[in-house]
């Protein structure tokens, strides 16, 4: 079965070519594979970079304003039966693609999956990114990433309204229309240049349209309040199905997370970030 892996590009000439190469690495039929990349009108290299790829050729569009208009204009020109939405600073472990193809082949009931991410960063701070991504992976504060084509038009595609938590909003549709699953292949998400300062102002971007999601889907909607629910953020998260213990082998590491999750809320309720 055809797999489209739609790729959002804006100045990424540092991290395209190392995503391109692990999806042509992917321990599945090249020929089942296309690489689709929508860039918003980069003014780097990122272009060249992905036109020049090989052995996988790689279809370019330009398209913006922001990532949901991208992965829906992606889509529209895919011609996949599966789609994996990635960004361009992420790159796949080598089996992700054959493992979420054969799990959706097994259960014709699945709708969606997830796929679990790690943080490639260097140094304290990258461990720490590390461990508070590891909690996230198949929960609410995670987002389905591979889809049935016929699954996502059906929803609609990503709501072009939102900037930040457009994935949030998708996974939940993608979920009325059948079970999501985790996978165990993961992908790796690179923060090597990882700084407090500018990873404040990313949620800082990323929390403009928060409101504008919350009112969409109600306070009361059970999501919502694990998403942006003290209790859930800061303690349930990190402690269902046993993950305490990871927090408790580190300590050290998890009094860093701690750290960020409480300059990231601060922010939020001030109404600076997050």
């Amino acid at each position: 079965m055809l797999v489209s892996v739609i790729i959002t590009t804006k100045n990424e000439e540092k991290n395209i070519a190392r995503c391109l190469r692990s999806i042509a690495d992917q321990a599945y039929p090249k020929e089942k594979l296309e690489i689709v990349v929508v860039d918003n009108y980069s003014t780097d290299k990122t272009r060249k970079i992905a036109e020049n790829f090989s052995p996988l050729s790689v279809k370019i569009f330009n398209k913006g304003p922001e990532r949901s208009a991208q992965r829906n204009f992606g889509a529209r020109n895919s011609r996949g039966f599966f789609f994996l939405f990635l960004d361009a600073d992420m790159s796949l472990s080598g089996k992700v693609i054959k493992e979420c193809v054969e799990k959706a082949k097994r259960d014709k009931n699945l709708a969606g999956l997830f796929v679990p991410e790690k943080i490639r960063g260097g140094g304290f701070w990258g461990s720490v990114r590390n461990l508070e991504r590891s909690c996230y992976d198949g929960t609410a504060i995670d987002a389905v990433r591979f889809v049935r084509r016929d699954v996502f038009f059906e929803v609609g595609g990503f709501d072009e309204s939102l900037t930040g938590p457009e994935d949030w909003d998708f996974d939940k549709r993608v979920r009325e229309q059948g079970r999501v699953a985790l996978v165990q292949a993961p992908l790796y998400h690179n923060e090597v240049e990882f700084k407090i300062k500018k990873y404040l102002e990313k949620k800082k971007y990323y929390s403009r349209d928060f409101e504008k999601y919350i009112r969409k889907w109600g306070r009361n909607d059970p999501d919502i309040r694990k998403q942006f629910g003290f209790c859930y953020r800061y303690a349930g998260v990190f402690t269902e199905n046993g993950k305490w213990k990871r927090l408790i082998r580190r300590p050290f590491l998890a009094l860093g997370v701690y750290f960020l999750r409480i300059l990231v809320g601060a922010g939020y309720f001030s109404g600076k970030y997050f």
